[in-house]
């Protein structure tokens, strides 16, 4: 069974943007149909997710832990116009941080879901 979750940096970003939970489901959907913008190694990929009325060349940024499986965690999201990518010491905090994501147990995940860490946006 395929979990995506944001965690509450990215959720309160989110807030700021027109990005939606649906938007995010259907770019899950297509990372695992293999249309992946990048592939940062450490568990870390990167997707751009269109806004509507614009284009993805022209939307967001966002960066994921993923087991490329059943297991995916927005962790950071961006839009163009404010960088143009993450640097080295951010990449290298983020593959930290997703170590520490993939390696969460079922009952870890309950409990991040309980204290507001994380946030499930779909599943199926």
């Amino acid at each position: 069974m395929r979990r995506v979750f944001q965690t509450r940096q990215f959720a309160k970003w989110m807030r700021g943007t027109e990005l939606t939970d649906s938007a995010l489901c259907r770019a899950i959907s297509e990372m695992e149909q293999g249309l992946i913008d990048a592939h940062l190694g450490g568990g870390l990929v990167k997707k751009r997710v269109a806004l509507p009325g614009r284009g993805k060349r022209g939307s967001v940024r966002t960066i994921l832990a993923t087991n490329n499986g059943d297991r995916w965690f927005y962790v950071f999201g961006f839009e163009k116009q404010e960088m143009d990518n993450i640097g080295p010491e951010e990449l290298r905090w983020f593959k930290s941080y997703a170590r520490i994501l993939l390696a969460l147990s079922a009952l870890d995940l309950v409990r991040n879901l309980a204290d507001g860490s994380l946030e499930e946006i779909c599943s199926d």
